[in-house]
């Protein structure tokens, strides 16, 4: 997965917050716009739009942006830094078997996931080819006294951290699953019913998930602070021109740039796929 684009009224107090409180780092920043990530590696990028209305959680479009960090460590890192900085932002936090995720809500309602993974070979692969997924108990008070590493200096920036998945809220899982397995490609890893679906490449426990729990039955979306776009990155431009050809072939229009192609999901979130060398 590549940048997250996340359209902002107030850009100062979303900046402060994912790097006072996240701790990634101000890689640039040129007017409206603000490039965030660690080092020099982009994770998010806010764009200031003061005029747009909120984004209504009953409409489809973010569920929350997860960011996966290299270690226990530099989550429990991070994690600490939040309880300092913003502790009524976290909403939550589970035990996925997978992974260990911890949840909360930016500023300005948006959703984001600090998390790390489970070893590959500590994953239960199921009979059809997915991974067995829940969602236990996790204590994070627990979890930061165990892994947090107090004499790391700069112990959340110093740790490497990168888009590990993105959660789309969408109206429909059969929609879903037709357009990001069947068309776009991706491979199908765990499904709760009509409720949620997880989807990946390469047999990562999900790149993308989606789900219905606020947003059954939603349309289109109309323009709303949030979600700007999602980005996906593809090994080289013969992996692209596959997607291209199979998303031409569902009557999906594509717009193309170079080593680039942009188009809408089924609700008009924006989504940008990139070709490696």
């Amino acid at each position: 997965m590549g940048v997250v684009d996340l359209l902002v009224r107030d850009l100062d107090t979303m900046v402060a917050y994912y790097t006072e409180g996240v701790g990634l780092d101000v890689i640039s920043t040129t007017g409206d716009l603000a490039v965030l990530g660690r080092g020099t590696a982009p994770i998010m990028r806010l764009t200031q739009h003061k005029h747009l209305p909120d984004f209504d959680r009953g409409n489809a479009g973010l569920y929350h942006t997860a960011i996966l960090f290299a270690d226990q460590a530099g989550l429990a890192a991070s994690i600490n830094q939040m309880a300092g900085y913003a502790p009524r932002t976290f909403t939550g936090s589970a035990d996925h078997l997978v992974s260990e995720a911890f949840y909360f809500d930016d500023p300005e309602g948006n959703g984001v996931e600090l998390y790390v993974d489970r070893p590959r070979s500590a994953w239960t692969r199921t009979a059809d080819g997915g991974v067995q997924m829940a969602s236990l108990p996790l204590d994070p008070n627990q979890f930061v006294l165990s892994h947090l590493d107090r004499t790391a200096a700069q112990g959340a920036a110093a740790a490497r951290a990168d888009i590990g998945h993105v959660h789309l809220q969408v109206g429909s899982i059969e929609t879903a699953k037709a357009f990001y397995s069947d068309t776009l490609g991706f491979d199908v890893m765990a499904r709760f019913g009509s409720q949620a679906l997880f989807v990946s490449a390469g047999g990562y426990h999900h790149h993308i998930g989606m789900n219905t729990w606020h947003s059954a039955g939603a349309g289109p979306r109309a323009a709303s602070l949030g979600l700007g776009q999602v980005s996906i990155e593809v090994p080289n431009t013969d992996d692209l021109d596959a997607i291209a050809t199979r998303l031409k072939g569902a009557g999906i229009e594509v717009s193309a740039e170079d080593a680039a192609i942009s188009f809408d999901d089924p609700w008009k979130t924006r989504i940008k796929v990139h070709a490696g060398a």
